[in-house]
């Protein structure tokens, strides 16, 4: 009969701090995300400077991933966000806009000023924007109202 009662406590217990324990691990998702987006847009201003190249960047909310290609053969990246974080939208929004958004990015010239906005399932929300004057992502957090 102890035993039951002990089971039962442990059970009570598992199951309360079971949607914290869920939220924690979607917000470490969604931050190692950011992370990983951020490292992306910066490996492809850094290949269209460095290697003086013509870069394109396709970022597919629909799809829910980002792509790299440049003139150099056989040269193609992907990042692919992971389960339970979507792409949301493509900053600034244009009209019209259905389909994936394409970017040259061109050696010597002024990197777009985009931001990728990227949710959980929580409704936690962060912008990954480039900087045009410095061509360097920086991260912020969206407050939900």
């Amino acid at each position: 009969m102890e035993m039951m009662v002990v089971v039962t406590i442990i059970g009570l217990i598992a199951g309360i701090s079971m949607p914290s324990v869920s939220a924690g691990i979607d917000s470490v998702r969604l931050r190692s995300a950011t992370d990983s987006l951020a490292s992306f847009l910066n490996a492809a201003v850094t290949r269209a400077e460095r290697r003086q190249e013509p870069v394109e960047l396709i970022i597919s909310p629909k799809e829910n991933r980002l792509a790299l290609y440049s003139t150099e053969p056989g040269f193609a990246r992907e990042l692919k966000m992971p389960d339970g974080v979507t792409i949301e939208a493509v900053l600034p929004h244009e009209p019209g806009e259905d389909g994936p958004r394409r970017l040259i990015l061109l050696p010597g010239a002024t990197v777009p000023a985009i931001g990728v906005q990227v949710s959980n399932q929580h409704g936690s929300r962060r912008v990954v924007h480039l900087d045009p004057m410095t061509g360097f992502p920086h991260v912020e957090s969206v407050q939900t109202k």
